[in-house]
């Protein structure tokens, strides 16, 4: 919300970024224990034009309230809570505890600790460090409309065949050759919006949007490699980022949105020669050079399209 005085349109937020916070729940009737590890940012809109204008702090929510508020906040939820509620009761707080704040964006990345197994049996209370983020944010407006997306990010994935591309532009420029039989790696960036639009509408069962993530992630999954025995060919990153967006909004009615970030992580054929040796290596499919640089970057958005009356 712009704010108008002396002739001067202002638009400014302010917040506390890069809030880490580590959360234990220890259950007494199996011994185990769960543990989380956030990274919290979050901005605060709120009404304070004369802190710019005028010497005057009064309506300033201090950015060391702020992170002290993720941590008192966090050692109150008593039972386990998935990092979307968490996102979200914090923004309820922010709104509704200070008058002059109206809208609160709370983003936080979930490291992937992951309980490991001993033997074959979950261990208790020891865990391991995953790859991919969980990721959210929450948009709490002061009447409780919501704005809600989860996330996944730095999901390597890499098939080794069942993959090609062909009939692209060809002009002066291009060097590329057409194949059919390649390596398809990429690491995805994934973010989904849900259709909820105000706080009082989420779903009330716990560790609902946990679910959800590790749902969403396996529909990519799968759709990106296709059954185990086959496959399933990809002509293209952009038609296989297209199954995989298509097959969330498919799958999951309250996922309205998902935009989705495809680098084409490239492994290069190689080939060996000298004059001596013409033969050194030749290039059978089999030995690559992993690249990242320069790599393509494709990403798009998909949409449910909905009828307007």
């Amino acid at each position: 919300m712009a704010q108008e005085a002396d002739g001067i349109r202002l638009e400014q937020r302010h917040g506390k970024a890069r809030v880490r916070v580590g959360r234990v729940w220890r259950h007494a009737h199996d011994g185990s224990h769960h543990f989380v590890e956030w990274n919290v940012s979050i901005s605060l809109l709120s009404h304070c034009l004369s802190s710019y204008r005028l010497d005057d702090n009064s309506d300033i929510v201090a950015t060391d309230t702020i992170k002290n508020t993720v941590y008192v906040r966090a050692k109150e939820c008593g039972d386990r809570l998935s990092v979307e509620e968490f996102a979200i009761l914090i923004g309820k707080h922010f709104c509704s505890f200070y008058p002059q704040v109206f809208t609160a964006i709370v983003n936080i990345i979930e490291k992937p600790w992951e309980r490991v197994s001993i033997d074959g049996k979950p261990h208790l209370h020891g865990f391991k460090l995953g790859s991919e983020n969980h990721t959210t944010e929450a948009r709490v407006e002061k009447s409780g409309a919501l704005n809600l997306t989860s996330g996944i990010g730095g999901l390597a994935l890499l098939k080794t065949t069942q993959s090609g591309f062909e009939r692209f532009v060809r002009d002066k420029y291009t060097i590329l050759p057409e194949t059919r039989e390649r390596m398809l790696a990429t690491e995805v960036n994934a973010s989904w919006r849900y259709s909820y639009e105000s706080v009082a509408s989420i779903p009330t069962k716990g560790l609902y949007f946990s679910e959800k993530f590790m749902d969403v992630k396996k529909v990519l999954m799968d759709t990106f490699f296709g059954p185990p025995e086959t496959g399933v060919y990809s002509p293209s990153v952009q038609r296989t980022l297209y199954l995989m967006g298509s097959a969330v909004l498919k799958r999951f009615a309250d996922v309205s949105s998902i935009h989705l970030k495809m680098p084409n992580i490239h492994f290069l054929p190689v080939n060996l020669s000298t004059k001596e040796n013409p033969s050194m290596v030749k290039f059978k499919d089999d030995v690559y050079l992993p690249t990242d640089e320069p790599h393509g970057s494709i990403e798009a958005t998909l949409s449910r399209i909905t009828s307007k009356l």
